[in-house]
């Protein structure tokens, strides 16, 4: 029987009637794109969004999860790295998905430990996403790294957490190659400094550009575009009610 894990097969891998856990609150956004004051009379201004992260599951995860968690723990106990509650800040299962939450002095570590343990072996970093989330305090900025494990057929991701005040989290590239335009990218659009990366410089934007346009306090107008001069005016000058 295959380990992989389709759309049907999904709800099966986790413990019946499991009761999620409690979302841990981060934020709590005003008005459409989080923008105030501005003369905008459509009542975007009175919407009130919760922003909210899964919370952390207890196990048993169900299905292969456990089997993960366990080696990993039995791995990082075993070798000359940091120990399982040290590394791992916490593990969400959330939407028949699992996540591990790494402590990012540790990420290379793990890292290491998933991709050559032979019980683990995910042997493919597919990507490296960016996230700003200006709400979670003292760690504001999140990369999250997608592995697989070819040899197994399994997937599960890897999320690291640094503040905006520094923005610092150790590159992987040394471990998986294919992360490398990955890290310059979350780099170029986040602000993110990935650490011992072999050339981390911009990917899209110009090397002069001001600023990381993906972040949620980036401006949503006003900017000189690099293109026949044109400019994008700020929001609240698009439109107007008089």
């Amino acid at each position: 029987m295959s380990d992989q894990q389709t759309p049907d097969e999904a709800p099966d891998l986790l413990p019946e009637k499991r009761e999620p856990a409690p979302p841990e609150v981060i934020d709590v956004r005003r008005g459409a794109f989080g923008v105030r004051g501005t003369s905008d009379t459509s009542g975007y201004g009175r919407l009130v969004r919760t922003v909210a992260l899964p919370g952390s599951t207890t196990p048993p995860y169900g299905g292969w999860f456990d089997e993960v968690a366990d080696r990993l723990a039995v791995v990082l106990e075993e070798g000359d790295g940091p120990a399982y509650d040290e590394a791992i800040e916490k593990v969400v299962v959330d939407r028949g998905e699992i996540t591990f939450y790494v402590r990012r002095d540790h990420l290379v570590a793990v890292a290491r430990h998933f991709r050559d343990d032979p019980a683990l072996r995910y042997e493919f970093c597919s990507g490296v996403s960016g996230v700003h989330y200006p709400g979670d305090r003292d760690r504001e900025l999140h990369a999250v790294y997608h592995l697989l494990s070819m040899t197994h057929n399994r997937r599960i991701r890897l999320e690291v957490t640094c503040p905006d005040a520094e923005p610092h989290i150790p590159s992987v590239v040394g471990i998986y190659p294919t992360a490398d335009w990955h890290e310059r990218e979350a780099y170029d659009f986040f602000g993110i400094v990935f650490d011992g990366h072999p050339g981390l410089t911009r990917i899209q934007m110009p090397d002069d550009w001001p600023g990381h346009p993906q972040r949620k306090d980036y401006p949503l107008g006003g900017i000189p575009v690099e293109y026949k001069g044109a400019t994008i005016p700020p929001p609240d000058e698009r439109r107007a009610y008089n």
